[in-house]
């Protein structure tokens, strides 16, 4: 089972922008820590970050029809970009949104998603574990019956 993880404009720069708000882990290291989890549960992650909505859309037109789930982390795209929320609505896959910081809980525009009518749920607030728990859903949900 193929999961792709992507990252939207300004997350290359975590560790270093915002720490407060964002934490002190950098993007590489959420990479790795979800491909350590992905190797756990049997899972392939696909890891993307671009500064370029356009490249982003190439990526998901590109990558989406070999995958199984999509988490998508869109940064400052979530509040506009109704071309990533079409791209993310073409294809038949459950599609989780993280966000690092409770975008609810902060400035009044970042409360509002263009991102959420096309995706499965939405992960906001938790730091880095967000992708984590957005990994182990995807992947329990994707994987055949185990009669459980």
């Amino acid at each position: 089972m193929k999961i792709l993880v992507i990252n939207g404009p300004n997350l290359n720069m975590l560790g270093r922008r915002q720490v407060t708000i964002y934490g002190p882990q950098t993007l590489e290291d959420i990479g790795n820590l979800l491909q350590k989890r992905a190797g756990e549960l049997g899972v392939e992650v696909t890891f993307y970050q671009s500064n370029s909505e356009g490249d982003i859309i190439d990526f998901i037109q590109r990558e989406a029809p070999s995958a199984q789930g999509i988490i998508i982390n869109p940064g400052a795209l979530t509040h506009y970009s109704f071309s990533l929320r079409d791209a993310l609505a073409t294809f038949d896959l459950p599609v989780i949104e993280v966000h690092l910081s409770n975008i609810y809980a902060r400035e009044e525009w970042r409360a509002r998603s263009v991102i959420a009518p096309a995706v499965k749920g939405q992960i906001s607030g938790l730091g880095w574990r967000g992708y984590m728990a957005a990994l182990d859903v995807l992947a329990a949900e994707l994987a055949p019956e185990t009669g459980r």
